[in-house]
């Protein structure tokens, strides 16, 4: 998403091989015995044949009861590949603190937004209704059309799955498996987390930016949804073993939710091992805050696999995005433009550790720095499989070239070390006036960067001999969010296993044998 003034738009991630369990298990019965020669009283009415079943999967009973004043409403049944599920729609609003079980055999529904507490405001009062919505390991939430989770501000989700359990959000057809394939994206909204930390492009005319009085509105809601504050460590809650599958519902022109969009997030929120697949529009974006992100997986994204706006600081660590072939536009996409290039916070995005495929073979670049956003890549690999997409555009002078200056909130240029392409177009130009050439000079400013370099990657995402060989650049330079790795990229020897058992395959890519195909649910 390009353009700032969309702000928070409304607005999971991916991969091949066939779901576990058994396709399909079909008892039809025998109706009783067979009677060759019967005798002269009629013989008593055989049972009747049981209907064939879809999958392993039988609905739960009922559904549980929680501690929202609004319940859950009970819709019926659902029967699908893996099986028959109970429908369990949810309350339009948590008001009070509650917690959504792991049941077998049932799935919880939004019909439509759901909000977690009321909007707080920009600062903690004593009339905070400091509502946490806890979802268990293993859950299914679902949704259609412009349905989305919006956690307000004040208020808190503890969406904790486990590696072997991860907690499902994905469109209502994953339960069915009607009108579903690899290409499938944009069936239901996403979740929305909104923050007190601070923002930039403020809706107030005036109003200083990263201020309480800086907020943004969330786009698209109907009800007003405001991010934003000066808490930079306030917390959002917890999001950790989450998949969010074929989400960013088109709500109208450029109105379109992501699979994960925060807005204002502190840095007590914890986000670690969050994949994203197949969303129609961003598969992340960060609209302002103060954000430590780590494991983090974007497959298939339609527009940019991660998007970062609006003054926000963001380090992240371990990081996989492949694009799906033939769709996509960046795989970062770092945006402070349109006026707001001098605005304070300044967006400053930090990336350690990471592998990136660009293969969306229309893209104009894999990775656009923008608007004189501070940004660093380090220890990282970037592969155009498509063969006709430029590795990095940076635009304007003051975005490659600005010097550090504390006083104003400036850290400098764009960064690069340990950094790696290969891509058939390394660097291409960018709007105001900077060449290929000043981009190549910037880049080879840092150290062991390789702009010549030859990929063996192995399924994809896995470190080869090359790879392996080239020098580490040391993160913890950069702050004590990192930590320092033994080679450059996501996956490589002794950091081999965090993206196994929680994930989902594809035909883009396959991340674990052992677990199923996007187009599929898991079953426990």
């Amino acid at each position: 998403m390009t353009n700032f003034h969309r702000s928070l738009v409304l607005g999971c991630s991916a991969l091949a091989l066939a779901s576990c369990g058994a396709d399909e298990i079909v008892s039809p019965g025998t109706g009783g015995d067979i009677i060759i020669n019967p005798p002269a009283t009629p013989a008593p009415t055989p049972a009747p044949t049981p209907a064939p079943t879809s999958g392993p999967v039988t609905a739960a009973a009922e559904c549980p009861t929680i501690s929202n004043p609004a319940g859950l409403a009970d819709d019926g049944t659902e029967t699908g590949p893996t099986g028959e599920y109970r429908v369990c729609i949810l309350p339009a609003v948590f008001s009070a603190s509650t917690t959504l079980p792991f049941v077998e055999g049932l799935v919880y529904r939004m019909n439509g937004r759901v909000d977690v507490g009321t909007d707080g405001g920009p600062t903690a009062t004593a009339n905070d209704t400091n509502v946490e919505l806890t979802i268990e390991p293993g859950a299914i939430i679902v949704a259609s059309g412009s349905s989305f989770l919006n956690v307000n501000r004040g208020n808190t989700i503890q969406a904790n799955g486990t590696a072997t359990r991860p907690i499902i959000f994905t469109s209502t057809n994953n339960v069915t498996g009607v009108d579903l394939n690899q290409d499938t994206s944009g069936r239901w909204g996403g979740v929305v987390l909104s923050g007190r930390a601070p923002v930039t492009d403020c809706i107030a005319p005036g109003a200083t930016p990263g201020t309480t009085a800086c907020e943004r509105q969330v786009e698209g809601a109907a009800q007003p949804a405001l991010f934003g504050g000066a808490t930079a460590d306030d917390s959002s809650g917890s999001m950790t073993f989450v998949q969010i599958r074929y989400s960013g519902f088109v709500l109208s022109g450029d109105n379109e939710l992501q699979s994960l969009t925060t807005g204002g997030v502190g840095s007590g929120t914890t986000l670690n091992n969050i994949m994203s697949y197949n969303s129609s529009d961003d598969g992340v974006e960060f609209f302002g805050g103060v954000m430590n992100v780590s494991n983090l997986i974007v497959v298939g994204a339609e527009d940019d696999s991660i998007d970062t706006d609006t003054g926000v600081k963001a380090n992240l660590q371990n990081v996989i995005a492949i694009q799906r072939p033939g769709f996509g536009d960046t795989i970062i996409e770092a945006d402070s433009s349109n006026g707001l290039e001098e605005d304070t916070p300044r967006q400053n995005v930090k990336i350690s550790n990471a592998t990136f495929i660009a293969n969306s073979g229309v893209g104009d670049q894999a990775i656009r720095i923008r608007g004189f956003a501070d940004f660093t890549i380090v220890n990282s690999v970037l592969v155009d499989q498509s063969g006709n997409t430029p590795c990095l555009r940076v635009d304007n002078p003051e975005t490659l070239n600005r010097a550090a200056n504390a006083s104003i909130d400036e850290a400098g240029p764009v960064v690069f070390n340990s950094f790696v392409l290969d891509c058939a177009t390394d660097f291409r130009d960018g709007s105001g006036g900077v060449t290929p050439a000043d981009v190549q000079t910037r880049f080879n400013a840092g150290s062991n960067n390789n702009a010549g370099f030859t990929n063996t990657l192995s399924m994809t995402f896995i470190n080869g001999a090359n790879e392996n060989g080239v020098a580490v650049f040391d993160p913890t330079s950069l702050g004590s969010f990192f930590t320092l790795p033994t080679n450059i990229g996501a996956v490589y020897p002794g950091n081999n296993t965090w993206f196994q058992g929680w994930t989902c395959n594809s035909a883009t890519v396959t991340f674990d044998t052992a677990v199923s195909d996007c187009t599929s649910l898991p079953i426990y």
